[in-house]
């Protein structure tokens, strides 16, 4: 048996290069890998370019990655909203390169990536800026564009549970792009909440097969709230 859990968050990302794609997998706050991303502050790359759904929400996890200045592009379908604020300041000031991309087609350059598959054509995008610069081609009298695969050198993704060979599984929502994103990287390291021995996983329960899961890491959990709306108490 092959066991994947790493000493530690530093030993874990600990061969990530200046200069690297590293893919993030999550959505908004849901399925963020937080303490990998705090792990990449202290492990010190730089110029990074990183793929994710968002940019970043207020001042932690990939919010916190671009506020350290260590991202050089950044890779989306949704960079702004109530509380990315730390994107919009660099992205204003010219300090951070964006490719803008639709959310469908980000997950299928995810897959396609896992797959091996270099690229494919999809209608998505036709006529807008998103073709801009992109092969052209028509199927059936319909025009198509062409979309590359996103292979990452690091793959960092957050499961609810692992076993010690890798296999993962998500909870709920949760799941959303961590599971191509973890098959479209070289190397892929998990962050778990639980991991336990190996069989104790239902088979038909895993999600994503350890054969593509490299390192794994057990680290304490915050449940943060993307965005919080109150109101004062209504008195009768």
């Amino acid at each position: 048996m092959i066991n994947k859990i790493a000493d530690s968050i530093a030993e874990a990302v600990a061969d990530t290069q200046d200069g690297a794609t590293v893919l993030i997998g999550g959505f908004g706050t849901a399925g963020i890998p937080g303490e990998l991303v705090d792990g990449l502050i202290d492990q010190g790359a730089r110029d990074l370019v990183v793929v994710n759904n968002n940019a970043g929400n207020g001042v932690h996890g990939l919010a916190a990655l671009l506020k350290a200045g260590r991202i050089r592009k950044i890779i989306c379908s949704y960079p702004r909203q109530a509380d990315s604020y730390v994107f919009d300041e660099l992205y204003r000031a010219k300090k951070i390169e964006l490719e803008l991309i639709p959310q469908g087609n980000l997950a299928e350059r995810m897959r396609a990536a896992g797959c091996g598959i270099p690229g494919f054509y999809t209608k998505t995008g036709v006529g807008t800026v998103i073709a801009d610069g992109k092969e052209h081609k028509d199927f059936n009298g319909e025009t198509y564009i062409l979309e590359t695969g996103l292979f990452a050198d690091v793959s960092i993704v957050k499961a609810w549970k692992a076993d010690e060979t890798g296999n993962l599984i998500f909870r709920k929502t949760a799941r959303n792009f961590n599971p191509p994103a973890a098959t479209s990287g070289k190397i892929c390291v998990a962050e778990v909440e639980e991991i336990v021995p190996l069989g104790s996983l239902d088979p038909d329960m895993i999600h994503l097969p350890g054969i593509y899961v490299h390192r794994l890491i057990k680290g304490p959990h915050e449940k943060r709230i993307e965005n919080r709306t109150t109101r004062k108490k209504e008195t009768v």
